[in-house]
């Protein structure tokens, strides 16, 4: 779905996400550059966080189309402006679709993408990470602010996931959408 800029080489690094859809992922890019200007956002809930892979890719895609076919579509609603107190993420808990996602990402953390996560999974959005010392409750503050000003619905429905491959400079490549659910076939 895309290769890496030119010195940028894929690694040895995957992970599943959800991607926001528009207006609210606009508006989240938008606040994850003013709070850490010069981050490359692109709004997402990770479903399973990074890891190596001891299989080749496809192995650990086809694991995921699996699984995710028995799976049906399902709402996400976001919360307020929290902060992981060990690492000073500054986040957006979620108030609806957490289940869900917990859910998926047990299933998935199994057999070829099986990997001991640092963290206890947690679902949310990301705003601001790696942050000086410090810095995390003036950012969330700012943060607050700024997303009780967004005025659009604070949800997305969660339809498929991508599979995405780090790379050496921090970016992430596209691999393959694997929609929820069975496919609907209609009869004419």
């Amino acid at each position: 779905m895309g290769l890496p800029p030119v010195g940028d080489e894929p690694t040895n690094c995957y992970a599943l996400v959800a991607y926001l859809p528009d207006p609210l992922a606009a508006f989240l890019d938008e606040l994850r550059r003013e709070l850490v200007p010069g981050c490359r956002p692109r709004a997402h809930v990770t479903v399973l966080p990074p890891r190596p892979l001891t299989c080749p890719p496809e192995l650990a895609s086809a694991q995921v189309s699996s699984i995710l076919r028995e799976t049906e579509p399902f709402e996400v609603l976001l919360g307020g402006v929290e902060i992981f107190p060990v690492t000073d993420v500054v986040f957006l808990g979620l108030r609806s679709g957490r289940r869900e996602l917990e859910d998926i990402h047990r299933q998935l953390n199994s057999g070829p993408l099986a990997f001991a996560e640092p963290f206890y999974y947690h679902p949310h959005i990301t705003l601001a990470q790696e942050l000086p010392p410090g810095e995390a409750p003036l950012v969330a503050e700012a943060a607050a602010r700024r997303w009780r000003e967004y005025r659009h619905h604070r949800g997305f429905l969660v339809e498929s996931l991508c599979f995405v491959q780090g790379t050496t400079q921090k970016n992430w490549l596209d691999l393959s959408v694997h929609p929820l659910g069975s496919p609907q076939f209609s009869l004419r």
